[in-house]
């Protein structure tokens, strides 16, 4: 079974569904794997555990 895993800030419960439905069907046309193989796991970091160019996202907002 192919695993996807992903990391990003918060998502909204559509995001989350519409990011692991086009992953898995994307996935699946390129590999040629069946979609109900895939198992892909989002992980959610808060803003405050997100830096990028040395700074917090959360220091950006």
């Amino acid at each position: 079974m192919p695993v996807i895993t992903i990391e990003a800030a918060k998502l909204s419960k559509d995001q989350k569904h519409d990011l692991v439905a086009s992953l898995t069907k994307s996935a699946s046309s390129i590999m040629n794997i069946p979609e109900q193989a895939y198992i892909v796991l989002v992980k959610e970091n808060d803003i405050d555990n997100i830096g990028v160019g040395g700074t917090l996202l959360s220091e950006k907002k």
